[in-house]
């Protein structure tokens, strides 16, 4: 397809996937233990607009309308709540381990899907830094 071509939704929809690409990239090349709370809260803080604006200008009703109107808008919603699902499970164990209230954000991670599993992560990501770097070295 030329992109010359495409409408203003189509490139909406490269433009993430490109961004995805590059963060799935990024998140398989760095040999990391820890995740970016940086890159996590970035793409929160922009889904999060990006949401705010098309909740704004198509209300939130379209949301059940566009996974109801047939089967691949039935397919995405799935997609979503495995996805959302799968992230939970995995990262909710580590969320235990350094306090956070789990039952709280899987609350907003029901109420908004990846806009607080985002946010979930970015805090994650800060904390677990935060206990990595006030461990003592290990001389020995």
């Amino acid at each position: 397809m030329n992109p010359l071509e495409m409408s203003p939704l189509e490139i909406l929809a490269a433009a993430g996937l490109i961004s995805i690409a590059g963060v799935a990239a990024y998140i398989v090349m760095a040999d990391r233990k820890i995740g970016s709370a940086a890159i996590a809260a970035a793409l929160c803080a922009a889904f999060l607009t990006y949401s705010g604006v098309t909740i704004y200008s198509e209300g939130l009703q379209t949301v059940w309308t566009n996974h109801t109107h047939n089967m691949w808008g039935v397919q995405v919603w799935w997609d979503l709540l495995f996805s959302v699902g799968i992230a939970l499970f995995l990262i909710a164990p580590r969320a235990r381990a350094v306090g956070m209230n789990v039952p709280l954000w899987t609350l907003a991670i029901l109420a908004t899907a990846s806009i607080a599993l985002l946010a979930m992560a970015a805090r994650l990501f800060w904390l677990e830094s935060q206990a990595e770097t006030s461990k003592p070295d290990n001389l020995f």
